[in-house]
């Protein structure tokens, strides 16, 4: 889990896929549903938003 107490940014380059929030907000950004979303992170195998955003571009 997140420790909210860190407030540096090395957090912001990776999406807690175990946190609601962190899902519904990655996956508004996206446009697609919080589940579609996680679905698409385990398919590209990382919880780097980068590479989920480009997952999503490829296969969407």
């Amino acid at each position: 889990m997140d420790d909210k107490r860190k407030q540096d940014g090395r957090d912001d380059a990776k999406v807690d896929l175990n946190d609601p929030n962190e899902v519904s907000y990655a996956a508004q950004q996206a446009g697609i549903s919080p589940s579609e979303y996680k679905e698409y992170a385990k398919a590209a195998g990382t919880s780097s938003r980068k590479a989920i955003a480009e997952y999503i571009a490829e296969h969407k």
